[in-house]
């Protein structure tokens, strides 16, 4: 206990330490250095809140001893110290949570990507269903969407799709959802009854800003093409699509939503830094022995996260081995019950380790 106090104090010298930093001409000068200061003082603010209960906690439970001798004083000071010791193990909680080192990237933006796996044009029809289940979510948690990319299929359903999703905290929320992501079902068009197995992957990054991922002009290839639909139809008359391959890694993004080419090449610009910020956290991370996500999963496209039985009205995250009934809700945005889940066995595995 007297770890974690300690703990605590030096956090909220550095809150005052900041607070003063706030006056400073030379930071108030340099908005940049202004927000990040004003973000990190509002993350500390409510430990020192806690900070300040958790002494007042103490104080109310010491009174005790200053009024034995007056009888009606001592029936109240006890009531208080009573609702005190409780409040102040839940103080306690509350502070060892908050002191568990987080990912600093949980406050970021995210660019979802959502392919279609194996499995044809179910596993089209598949990745459809989880990019609209998303977006249901995230309209949900009223957050901001954009459709930046998409590759129709041809039986309908899409081939592939990045989409920007802006909102407090959505990276920290939507995190644990990058893996495979596998349907079995029935298919519309199976005439045997048989159930079939598919697959669409997808991936969770934090949007990147401009000072994370420094790129080499001459380390891109930048293509222009005409936008189109489904079947190759055209759905503009210039060249405003934008493909963009990284040499050195090889990634390729492409946007076409836009009929700027301009807006197109500064969106998928915005992609492909994301892309190379997540390998470079991720590189990191191996180099240091740690999973970037914690015990719950590397976040990688290839690692089967989750199972969707219709037939049997059933989730199955297998990260967590638990199941979750009312698949046609989550399917429709659902997924608060599945995420919280994850969040809390993350916090837990954190705590496990910081301890």
């Amino acid at each position: 206990m007297l770890a974690m106090l300690d703990a605590v104090s030096k956090k909220i010298a550095e809150l005052q330490d900041l607070e003063a930093q706030m006056s400073d001409p030379e930071v108030l000068s340099d908005p940049s250095k202004l927000a990040k200061i004003g973000k990190r003082i509002a993350d500390l603010k409510p430990l020192e809140e806690l900070h300040k209960e958790y002494l007042s906690c103490e104080a109310a439970i010491k009174e005790v001893d200053n009024v034995r001798d007056d009888p009606e004083l001592l029936a109240m000071a006890e009531e208080e110290a009573t609702s005190a010791k409780k409040r102040l193990s839940e103080i306690e909680e509350e502070m060892r949570v908050f002191l568990v080192p987080r990912d600093e990237d949980d406050d970021r933006d995210v660019i979802l990507e959502v392919r279609a796996g194996t499995g044809g044009d179910e596993a089209a029809l598949f990745a459809a269903e989880l990019l609209r289940m998303y977006l249901r979510y995230s309209e949900e948690q009223n957050w901001t969407t954009e459709i930046m990319d998409k590759s129709d299929a041809d039986a309908g359903g899409i081939k592939d799709a990045v989409c920007s999703i802006k909102g407090a905290g959505c990276y920290g929320v939507l995190k644990f959802e990058s893996g495979v992501h596998r349907v079995q079902r029935i298919p519309a068009t199976e005439s045997k009854g048989r159930i079939h197995t598919s697959a669409a992957s997808i991936a969770i990054l934090p949007e990147a800003e401009d000072v994370d991922i420094q790129i080499d002009p001459n380390d891109l290839e930048i293509d222009v093409y005409r936008s189109s639909g489904p079947g190759g139809q055209s759905v503009n008359t210039t060249d405003s699509a934008v493909r963009i391959t990284h040499k050195p890694t090889g990634i390729i993004v492409t946007c076409q939503d836009e009929k700027s080419q301009l807006k197109n090449k500064n969106k998928a610009m915005g992609v492909l830094k994301s892309r190379l910020y997540a390998e470079e956290k991720e590189r990191l991370a191996r180099e240091r022995g740690e999973m970037r996500l914690g015990q719950i999963g590397s976040g990688d496209r290839s690692e089967k996260i989750r199972t969707y039985n219709f037939p049997q009205d059933r989730v199955t995250d297998h990260r967590l081995g638990q199941n979750f009934n009312n698949l046609p809700g989550i399917m429709e945005g659902d997924i608060g019950p599945v995420v919280e889940a994850l969040q809390a066995k993350d916090l837990a595995d954190r705590m496990e380790q910081a301890s």
